[in-house]
């Protein structure tokens, strides 16, 4: 991990802010962003003891930041409420999330708990104590989702726009795969190169949007002067997998371009072939920030969220898959079940009949 300098990191001076995931790859980089910005204290929160200490570790070495790292799950209600006691963070920035694709289509309950019923209870637990600010973290898989991941994430989405008020300003930025996290392919493609190949690409047509990880770190601390509501960078031309797989070969110390076959394993269960950022009810308008665009969707009916959501905590709770995706299905009804998903969904029902 290695210190991410950024502009927009000054805003949060002075500032009490708890960060979620903060061992993992984006939450680390931008917990030492933060840390360089004189913030009046940083909390650390992951579930990773390896990932938390690292980052500990590392912010320990500074003299000028004082910081506290706590181990736990982000669904530990009872935790988090101890931490808002404690400190009574200004801002949250909300990094924590289940986010491999093809691993999260085979664990949906973890998925769901972690990354909508964990945002869920985050929220339930910051409005008694009026924490002002809370941005999420989000994805563009969120958009018309064909993965439990994604459409976890837009029910995360949806939970910030219920709790979003006067006192709560609540942000999400949706992002696109992050060069060198640990969801994207190029860590995979390093390895396979590496080796000596072959390097495995979905589909030949298949294309992601790629940010880098400074640029990333200073669009989300960028965000601190905006309103509520979702927001999205503005976009270049998304790349194709195949051609970073190309470049990546040839711009290896270790091997030629020659020497390196690419193959096509197949598009994986909740893959799609391209990744969008807003879907058909959403539309995008300028900001006063020329980097970001606002989303404005349709508006969330309460009564029809909040009863959908206790129906998904309910079946979760009682890892009841059928019931968990159902429940996901009224929420997001745009979502888009893989086949392995509704393979695992009928296997169940049918262990528990």
């Amino acid at each position: 991990m290695t210190s991410t300098h950024s502009p927009s990191a000054a805003a949060h001076a002075g500032k009490c802010i708890l960060v979620t995931g903060a061992g993992g790859y984006i939450g680390s980089a931008l917990t030492l962003a933060l840390a360089v910005a004189a913030p009046r204290f940083l909390i650390l929160l992951d579930n990773s003891e390896h990932q938390l200490h690292e980052i500990d570790l590392l912010l320990r070495q500074r003299e000028d930041v004082s910081c506290t790292a706590v181990l736990g799950d982000i669904c530990d209600v009872r935790l988090i409420q101890e931490i808002f006691e404690q400190f009574h963070p200004d801002t949250i920035f909300h990094a924590a999330a289940c986010k491999h694709v093809p691993l999260m289509e085979k664990n949906p309950l973890a998925a769901i708990r972690t990354n909508a019923i964990g945002t869920w209870r985050l929220l339930e637990a910051a409005e008694p104590f009026s924490v002002p600010r809370l941005l999420l973290i989000s994805t563009d898989k969120a958009v018309n989702p064909a993965s439990v991941m994604g459409a976890s994430k837009r029910v995360a989405e949806m939970a910030l726009e219920r709790f979003a008020g006067k006192r709560l300003v609540a942000q999400t930025i949706r992002l696109g795969n992050v060069l060198g996290s640990s969801g994207s392919v190029a860590p995979l493609f390093d390895r396979q190169i590496a080796s000596g190949g072959p390097v495995t690409v979905t589909h030949q047509a298949a294309e992601r949007y790629f940010f880098s990880l400074p640029e990333t770190v200073e669009m989300i601390l960028a965000l601190a002067p905006l309103p509520s509501g979702v927001f999205i960078p503005k976009l270049r031309q998304p790349t194709k997998i195949i051609h970073l797989a190309e470049r990546m070969i040839r711009e290896s110390a270790d091997h030629t371009a020659a020497d390196i076959a690419i193959t096509f394993s197949g598009l994986r269960a909740g893959d799609k072939l391209t990744e969008e950022f807003t879907k058909a009810d959403e539309s995008a308008e300028a900001t006063s920030d020329p980097r970001f665009v606002r989303v404005r969707g349709p508006q969330l009916v309460e009564e029809q969220f909040d009863g959908a959501m206790a129906a998904l905590d309910h079946a979760v709770e009682k890892r009841d898959l059928p019931d968990a995706l159902a429940a996901l299905s009224e929420l997001v009804p745009e979502f888009r079940p893989s086949r392995v998903l509704l393979d695992i969904a009928k296997t169940t029902q049918v262990a528990k009949a």
